[in-house]
């Protein structure tokens, strides 16, 4: 049912993710923007490559609990939209509230619709609607990472982890849950697109993660 309540639900979910913290960190604490650096993207990674460790710590969390605050916006509305917790109906709008919240990332209405790729906050999203399939996406992460030290392949190899997961790990029962770990595939390879070309001819930049910046 289409209520007030659920309209601007998503209405501010779609604000919430828009509040571009890369941009606003770096402009308030260090008069730059980050989308000016590096690859351009107003995001955590490139934050960490152009500000630093502290500050692309901060954008990540913040980013995080961008999705994470955004999907559980669910609990708020009455059970007439929502129906009871855990609920198809129930996961249903959560997942439209957290897809709302990383449209607002990629394309930020207080930032000129030049966003971040939204891979911090689709995990804040996936921790929200399924805690253990975020579980496996980070310790996929760390994995990928640790091997290839490429945020970038680390990011898609996570990303890919979840829908598997939730099909041979998990076996939820929530169709809408796989269709939307199925999206989020495309959507990363969308918005990767300059990295896997990068990664193909072996230009993309590596982490040194045990080097002090900061």
């Amino acid at each position: 049912m289409i209520s007030i309540y659920s309209i601007s639900a998503l209405i501010f979910a779609y604000l919430f993710g828009s509040i571009p913290t890369a941009v606003w960190i770096g402009q308030a604490f260090y008069g730059i923007d980050v989308r000016e650096y590096g690859s351009g993207n107003a995001g955590a990674t490139n934050t960490f490559r152009v500000l630093g460790k502290k500050a692309g710590i901060a954008v990540m969390i913040l980013d995080i609990l961008k999705g994470y605050t955004a999907t559980n916006l669910a609990y708020l509305i009455g059970l007439s939209v929502t129906g009871p917790q855990n609920s198809v109906q129930f996961v249903n709008y959560q997942l439209a509230l957290g897809i709302t919240a990383v449209m607002g990332h990629l394309f930020p209405i207080f930032a000129g619709f030049r966003g971040g790729k939204g891979i911090a906050t689709l995990f804040g999203m996936i921790v929200a609607v399924h805690t253990g399939a975020a579980l496996v996406c980070v310790l996929t992460f760390i994995l990928v990472l640790l091997i290839s030290k490429y945020v970038s392949l680390s990011s898609i190899v996570s990303g890919f982890s979840f829908p598997l997961s939730i099909i041979f790990i998990f076996q939820s029962p929530i169709r809408s849950v796989v269709l939307y770990g199925m999206c989020i595939c495309i959507l990363i390879l969308v918005t990767h697109q300059k990295n896997i070309e990068r990664l193909i001819k072996g230009k993309e930049s590596r982490v040194n993660l045990f080097k002090r910046k900061d």
